[in-house]
């Protein structure tokens, strides 16, 4: 049977989202999903990007391979890197390797999930809510505040979210 735990942490998050007091850390099965939160979206923005550390505690391998919400059409899970002098962005198709052991990191300018066609702007203050799907563990709801639009240094810059930066 999976277990499901919650507590709050805040030191974590509020280095990687200014304005940010508190975010839930979640449980399921051998992962541990916390300091997840969005960017509020400026006008005009039709999609969204959502951060979060992955720590895979267990001794096999496991893969995010989908995420829902009901804020957005769709929702991928995207990695940033760059190609000689060029920054490219691209739909991982097969979902993102979770090393057993390991913490994974989706944050600004590398791996992150990609809300699409978004149907209501994500507003500073308000929580979205994710479904993540993992290959091994399951699926679980995973709340994501929302900080302000603008980048900060603890973002290492910014990230192709809000197309206005």
């Amino acid at each position: 049977m999976t277990r499901f735990t919650s507590h709050f942490v805040a030191a974590s998050l509020c280095l990687a989202a200014p304005g940010l007091a508190f975010a839930s850390e979640v449980t399921l099965g051998n992962l541990k999903i916390a300091a997840a939160y969005v960017r509020a979206m400026v006008p005009g923005a039709e999609v969204g990007g959502g951060y979060v550390s992955i720590t895979n505690s267990g001794r096999t391998d496991d893969r995010l391979i989908a995420a829902s919400s009901s804020r957005a059409v769709k929702v991928e899970v995207h990695e940033m890197k760059m190609d000689k002098d060029v920054m490219v962005m691209r739909q991982l198709a097969g979902g993102l390797p979770l090393p057993a052991g390991k913490t994974v990191d989706l944050k600004p300018g590398s791996y992150h999930l990609m809300f699409m066609d978004v149907i209501d702007p994500f507003k500073q203050g308000e929580t979205i809510r994710a479904r993540l799907t993992f290959e091994k563990a399951g699926s679980i709801d995973v709340d994501f505040p929302v900080g302000s639009a603008v980048a900060s240094k603890a973002d290492n810059g910014g990230e192709h979210a809000n197309a206005a930066e």
